[in-house]
């Protein structure tokens, strides 16, 4: 059998280490769900006047 190579120590895995004795390991995360394309691009702009008066003649 071989033998195992010898970890080299690492100063970030300790550290996380000892975070997690002391806090807690982190809450898992959830999946978003994302919004489809078209309502992000719909989100960037407002509404010029315009398009606002149209908007509201047309449902009455």
């Amino acid at each position: 059998m071989t033998k195992r190579k010898e970890e080299k120590f690492s100063v970030t895995k300790a550290v996380k280490s000892n975070a997690r004795d002391r806090v807690g390991q982190p809450k898992p995360s959830r999946i978003l769900e994302e919004k489809p394309r078209d309502q992000i691009r719909d989100q960037k702009h407002k509404q010029s006047l315009e398009e606002i008066i149209e908007s509201s003649e047309g449902e009455e």
